[in-house]
């Protein structure tokens, strides 16, 4: 076999193994966006919270996660 085919081949193998892992990241990243999207619109229609609340709550976390550890 000739060396510009191996290289052929190995870079078609390369190229459909960064391929395939590209597509289970955006399958990754559009499930989990539609995920949150989801919670942040249940939380408006059921419980009237805006997402104002919510991003503040988030920010907050760290903060009150620290005072559950410490006990203060």
């Amino acid at each position: 076999m000739p060396t510009d085919l191996i290289i052929l081949i190995a870079a078609l193998i390369v190229s459909w193994l960064v391929f395939t892992a590209l597509i289970k990241v955006v399958k990754t990243t559009v499930s989990t966006a539609i995920a949150l999207t989801a919670i942040v619109l249940v939380l408006q229609l059921v419980f009237r919270i805006n997402p104002h609340d919510l991003w503040q709550q988030i920010t907050q976390l760290p903060q009150i996660l620290w005072h559950i550890v410490t006990g203060n």
